[in-house]
């Protein structure tokens, strides 16, 4: 726009010239020579206000439009590895001093899981990794669980917009361990598989309950096996943990994936099963669920349940730590806290 008032013209040029200066855009149009100019509007004579006003509100709207149309200049920089401690270009001599390895320490629940993994080893037992992420069908349809199940709505488990779902169990291994297998029981061997990894439930923190913790899968299948063979295979790595027998109670429960299904709990050592904010009064510790697996589990394995049976079971690590080392809330294993920490080291 062409001003023809002397004063807007030059404040037009100043102001532009300002812009170019300015981090904020928007600062622009709060500019004291811009308030300077409406508050001049008032001191002018009658019958200049008009035509000043005009040009006044002409020249804000050309800093609007300036402001509206701006887009940054982006610097082009040098790709960076955001995981790495420093730039690899700066020298050594120059490079953060880090702690030595030899002053670190595994953490505890690291230490324990390979102790476990280890008796299953002797047992006969593979591990196998779980996933971190993984789809609908795993973690629900091929574990025999019904469209309408809470668990498959995600105030329960945590499920990304893409469909995607952290893992609320390990038990989503179970049909790829159980396909993969198919071969071996054809050649008279066991699918005998233990899962051991991270899972993610959104849960209500407390002494006994985490929303991150690390559970123990297990999967056995053959000819002949049942509930005798589930309830042996547990207690015996159980007494085999703790170096001691424990006190264990199975009850009945509901499972998707197992029929029957069970509750497996230990005695509760805090407490001596009187009842504890521990246990909730109970005077036992829930481990986790077992049962034998489904048939619809194992036809949706592609494997037969007129011929093969097998059990399951799923634990949580962070609890059977717990009870080993009297350890009175999970919480203390994700706090980052030395003083506890140390304590295994």
């Amino acid at each position: 726009m062409e001003y023809k008032i002397s004063e807007i013209r030059e404040a037009s040029e100043r102001l532009r010239k300002k812009f170019d200066s300015l981090e904020d855009k928007r600062a622009i149009l709060r500019a004291p020579e811009l308030l300077a100019l409406y508050e001049q509007i008032k001191t002018l004579p009658q019958d200049k206000r008009a035509a000043f006003g005009k040009e006044l509100n002409g020249l804000k709207s050309d800093l609007e439009s300036l402001v509206s149309s701006y887009r940054p200049r982006l610097k082009k920089l040098s790709r960076i590895d955001v995981t790495a401690p420093f730039d690899t270009n700066i020298p050594p001599e120059d490079r953060p001093k880090l702690l030595p390895a030899e002053f670190g320490s595994k953490h505890p629940l690291m230490v324990e899981r390979q102790i476990i993994i280890d008796i299953f080893g002797r047992m006969g037992f593979t591990a196998v990794e779980s996933r971190e992420i993984d789809d609908d069908y795993h973690m629900f349809s091929s574990l025999n669980f019904p469209p309408e199940h809470p668990a498959r709505d995600d105030y329960d488990t945590f499920v990304t917009d893409e469909g995607l779902i952290a893992p609320a169990h390990t038990s989503t291994m179970q049909n790829r361990i159980l396909r993969q297998g198919k071969k071996d029981l054809k050649e008279g061997k066991s699918i005998a598989v233990i899962i051991p990894d991270r899972v993610f439930r959104n849960e209500d923190l407390d002494a006994r309950h985490e929303h991150t913790f690390y559970q123990i899968e297990g999967i056995y299948v053959d000819k002949g096996i049942h509930a005798g063979h589930l309830v042996a295979t547990i207690r015996t790595w159980l007494s085999s943990y703790y170096g001691k027998d424990i006190n264990i109670k199975i009850q009945p429960f509901y499972f998707p994936f197992t029929e029957p299904s069970f509750e497996f709990a230990a005695s509760c050592i805090f407490c001596e099963g009187r009842g504890c904010n521990v246990c909730s009064y109970t005077g036992w510790i829930e481990l986790g669920g077992c049962g034998m697996i489904h048939p619809n589990v194992l036809k949706e394995a592609q494997i037969d349940p007129e011929i093969y049976t097998g059990f399951a079971w799923g634990f949580g690590i962070d609890r059977l730590v717990m009870l080993k080392y009297n350890i009175e809330d999970v919480r203390h294993f994700q706090s980052g806290n030395l003083a506890f920490l140390r304590q295994f080291s």
